[in-house]
């Protein structure tokens, strides 16, 4: 029986040393980003000197965590040439940059060789993992929360994989 799946606020709270971010699709289609989404396609960008436009609260729960001492990292995969969905992430991350998040980019040409979990997952101190389960078409299956030590594990070992041949945010160039 699954455990129940805390907050994001509960999650990250939680947290003493690490939260890392494993994302391996090339398209979301979450609810909470249909307009922030459809609004960029339509050429609206984020005002880097706006911060109080930019995607609250989950920025200041990232500037919070990142004030405890909590080292945060998201680490993305993405085919090339990338798809219209990345490039609307790609041109925002400057905001999860600026709260404090260390991202970087691997394309999925270099992960061929990388064993990785079936599902993004975020990995809290090594030890609870969130997997974000998605539909066929990039809708939230749900989440799940786990701390078993072996899927712990694999988490770790992956992300680290991905993020010793990831790109920095500010390296990459959209392709």
């Amino acid at each position: 029986m699954p455990l129940n799946v805390p907050s994001f606020e509960e999650l990250l709270g939680s947290a003493r040393d690490s939260a890392v971010h494993l994302e391996m699709r090339d398209a979301y289609a979450v609810e909470n980003e249909s307009s922030p989404f459809a609004a960029w396609r339509a050429g609206e960008r984020l005002n880097p000197d706006d911060r109080a436009s930019w995607w609250r609260p989950w920025l200041t729960l990232i500037q919070e965590t990142v004030a405890r001492g909590v080292v945060v990292r998201r680490a993305r995969i993405v085919s090339e040439p990338v798809s219209e969905y990345i490039k609307y992430e790609h041109s925002g991350t400057f905001t999860n940059v600026a709260a404090g998040e260390l991202v970087r980019w691997l394309p999925r040409r270099q992960a061929s060789d990388l064993a990785l979990p079936g599902n993004d997952f975020w990995l809290i101190d090594n030890r609870v993992i969130r997997w974000n389960h998605f539909t066929g078409s990039g809708e939230s299956g749900g989440p799940e929360i786990s701390e078993d030590p072996d899927a712990a594990k694999l988490c770790s070992t992956a992300f680290e994989a991905v993020w010793s041949r990831a790109i920095p945010h500010d390296q990459y160039e959209i392709r």
